[in-house]
């Protein structure tokens, strides 16, 4: 396996995608629990959200933390809220063993990321988000998907 290391520049926004365990679609039926694991993440962690899209099975979002070097953590903790809120919702959580064994069957282990380094990255970054629900035919046109920062 490569030896992966991340980029932490003071500063810098970062575009993230998070996927679901075998892409299962899972996120638009439960979306006041992503919702509410946001809310939960924003406060322990100081990050403005920039643009996010959420697809079924996976979501893009830029993020600009006040640290860089917490959002590894601010991932982990949207990640770790959605997990116990879906798997306590779905009775998956009668004891700590089997909670903390099945938290990894709601997301993929790993999660990408990119740095944004200057404005033409960004526009990139936005046309990609805001086409996405077209591209996986969810829509025609990108203003029709409503799980989206970019609704007009």
């Amino acid at each position: 396996m490569a030896d992966y290391r991340r980029l932490f520049l003071d500063g810098y926004s970062y575009f993230i995608t998070v996927v679901t365990h075998q892409r299962t679609p899972i996120l638009i039926e439960h979306i006041e629990l992503l919702r509410e694991s946001f809310r939960e993440c924003k406060k322990h962690y100081r990050f403005r959200l920039e643009a996010i899209v959420i697809l079924p099975d996976h979501f893009h979002m830029i993020i600009t933390p006040d640290d860089t070097r917490q959002y590894p953590e601010i991932v982990k903790a949207i990640k770790y809220n959605l997990t116990k809120r879906y798997q306590g919702k779905n009775g998956l959580s009668q004891s700590y063993s089997r909670y903390k064994n099945n938290m990894r069957s709601v997301w993929q282990k790993r999660y990408y990321e990119h740095t944004i380094r200057d404005e033409k990255d960004r526009v990139e970054k936005i046309e990609y988000m805001r086409s996405n629900p077209v591209k996986h035919g969810l829509v025609d046109r990108w203003d029709e998907w409503e799980y989206s920062s970019f609704v007009v």
